[in-house]
């Protein structure tokens, strides 16, 4: 089993990579074609989560869903850094108590 911090590092990691995607399609609005891009997340056995990017199957767009995707990568990128912080201090505080 990975730690918290392992855990919450890949959660900050699978935001990232969504709001990656998200700005990636939103500045490609008007190109002739384009096929947006988007991330699968998978849960991982052991913690965590693992990302992967592919491309939709057919052209267009959906700005509605990549502003929507922005938000929501942004608030779980903020969440995974408040459990990373904390696990943080916690460990921290626990080495200070040994010391």
């Amino acid at each position: 089993m990975q730690s918290v911090l392992a855990i919450a590092r890949t959660g900050m990691s699978a935001a990232q990579s969504s709001l990656g995607s998200s700005a990636h399609n939103i500045a490609n609005l008007g190109t002739n074609g384009f096929r947006r891009e988007q991330v699968l997340q998978v849960e991982q056995a052991e913690g965590g989560v693992a990302t992967s990017r592919y491309q939709a199957s057919q052209p267009g767009n959906e700005l509605e869903r990549d502003v929507v995707g922005q938000l929501a990568a942004k608030n779980a990128f903020l969440a995974n850094l408040a459990v990373f912080r904390t696990a943080d201090a916690m460990a921290g505080s626990l080495l200070s108590i040994r010391a």
